[in-house]
């Protein structure tokens, strides 16, 4: 199977696994860390592009999951997080990070922040190393194993 088949297939079975768990998912600390988790990816590379920030509104608007929130809340949230990266992009990580690890005292919580940051990050078809690297972080973050999710 193509690296691109792969990836789309993971990111649809991460967003099905994560409406099975919609009902679960409406904490603060979710919100936050699914926010922080989407600021992370689309500047994992340091820089931000129109793309990324179109992908993630989509993403807002559209996923059944984050739909338990408004969505004016979330892209507030997630420009917030986005402007503490572009700020001082090292201090800013350690900051998001804290914003992700939000969502570790619940593991079903806490699985479906990577989830989310996997979903953003296959959703161009390209989940690269830079990507992939801060997802691994945010699984530390969360004290969950990378592996668990191909990582």
């Amino acid at each position: 199977m193509a690296l691109w088949d792969r990836i789309k297939d993971s990111a649809s079975q991460m967003q099905t696994q994560l409406v099975a768990k919609k009902n679960d998912l409406k904490s603060g600390a979710f919100r936050d860390a699914s926010m922080a988790m989407c600021a992370l990816v689309a500047a994992a590379d340091g820089k931000i592009d129109p793309s990324e920030r179109q992908r993630v509104a989509q993403l807002i608007s559209g996923n059944e999951v984050l739909q338990n929130f408004p969505a004016a809340d979330l892209q507030r949230r997630f420009e917030d997080n986005l402007n503490k990266l572009t700020a001082d992009f090292d201090l800013g990580r350690v900051s998001v990070l804290q914003e992700v690890a939000k969502a570790k005292k619940k593991p079903a919580e806490a699985r479906a922040v990577i989830q989310i940051g996997i979903v953003i990050g296959g959703a161009d078809g390209d989940f690269d190393a830079t990507e992939r690297a801060v997802v691994r972080d945010a699984c530390f973050a969360l004290e969950l194993p990378p592996h668990e999710f191909d990582l």
